[in-house]
């Protein structure tokens, strides 16, 4: 299954805002065959039809209006964050580049910016929202500043210490969660039985967090019965499903703090029931800077270079530098 990409979510809401596959084709700048591949890979994506195709003008499933209310809450998450880089002006500051798995680049990433801003100061950022394995290899590659993702003992990165440092940015808790009936009981309640499967939203083979559920159940004292109805390799996507009432999904408690304020999400454990539940560190990594004795070694010939003016890229360093230490000192005040 292809990783879901940002802009078949703005095709998606265009398309339900103009009710018309041509029009917005033509607002996307893309051909209308092009514009019906792009929806039907968020479609195959979501795993079920989001459109109704039979109706004209063009009308959305069920599905298709759950997906578009969390659709426009996705999308306004990632255009406040990036206004919010990109409206700092000071022209002494260099853009710092981020590589930032999906799930925390919904839920973590804004408001921990929101509070750098306040603590730290205004900084340039650039954001890249990837899946786990792509933002590691956006790191590996030098093609970040940092990289900002989940950690748990159990599933570490291969990043060799030597070569890659990290510091911790505070931790995040994922736990069952379900939406309730009209009383606000859980329309399905952990653990179930063997004879009344309960409906698991599931996380795809080999996401990151899929890894986390698989731990929980494994160390889980009481037995889990689920019957996997649906997966997806994103948290968002089913938190949208879980919204619906087609299941229990594990999901980040920053993914549905809102939820929970509002009881349109409540935990799927039963008030005598505990454990179910995992915490992660969520954790910032770079690259570590050459040390001062190297870059003077490697300079020797090369003085004129040593003693030019910094360029762009010396100075987007420094700006990453002073980020980091004051993580750095957040990190050690935490402790």
């Amino acid at each position: 299954m292809r990783p879901m990409e940002t802009k078949w979510l703005e095709d998606f809401v265009s398309l339900a805002e103009t009710r018309s596959f041509s029009r917005s084709a033509q607002l996307r700048h893309v051909t209308q065959p092009a514009f019906s591949r792009r929806i039907q890979s968020l479609e195959a994506w979501a795993g079920t039809d989001l459109v109704d195709r039979s109706s004209y003008p063009t009308r959305l499933t069920p599905a298709g209006e759950t997906l578009y209310d969390q659709s426009l809450e996705m999308l306004q998450a990632l255009q406040s964050t990036r206004a919010m880089l990109r409206g700092h002006t000071s022209a002494a500051q260099d853009v710092i580049e981020f590589a930032v798995p999906h799930t925390l680049a919904f839920t973590f990433f804004p408001a921990w910016v929101s509070s750098l801003r306040e603590k730290f100061g205004p900084i340039k950022s650039r954001l890249i929202a990837l899946n786990v394995h792509d933002a590691v290899l956006r790191l590996v590659e030098g093609s970040c500043d940092l990289l900002i993702a989940y950690h748990h003992s159990s599933q570490p990165f291969q990043l060799d210490p030597e070569r890659y440092e990290m510091v911790s940015l505070g931790e995040e808790v994922i736990a069952p969660y379900v939406k309730p009936d009209a009383d606000g009981t859980p329309m399905f309640i952990l653990p179930g039985r063997p004879g009344n499967l309960l409906p698991y939203l599931g996380y795809a083979p080999g996401a990151y967090l899929g890894q986390m559920v698989d731990l929980i159940l494994k160390e889980s004292a009481t037995a889990i019965h689920f019957d996997r109805v649906y997966e997806t390799d994103m948290a968002e996507g089913l938190k949208a499903m879980a919204l619906e009432g087609h299941g229990i999904a594990f999901l980040p408690f920053s993914a549905v703090k809102k939820e929970l304020r509002t009881r349109k999400l409540v935990s799927a454990l039963p008030p005598d029931m505990s454990g179910l539940q995992i915490t992660m560190d969520v954790r910032a990594y770079r690259e570590r800077p050459v040390s001062s004795d190297s870059s003077r070694s490697s300079a020797r010939g090369q003085r004129v270079a040593v003693q030019s003016p910094k360029s762009k890229t010396q100075a987007a360093k420094g700006t990453a530098q002073a980020l980091w230490d004051y993580l750095l000192t957040q990190s050690v005040e935490k402790t």
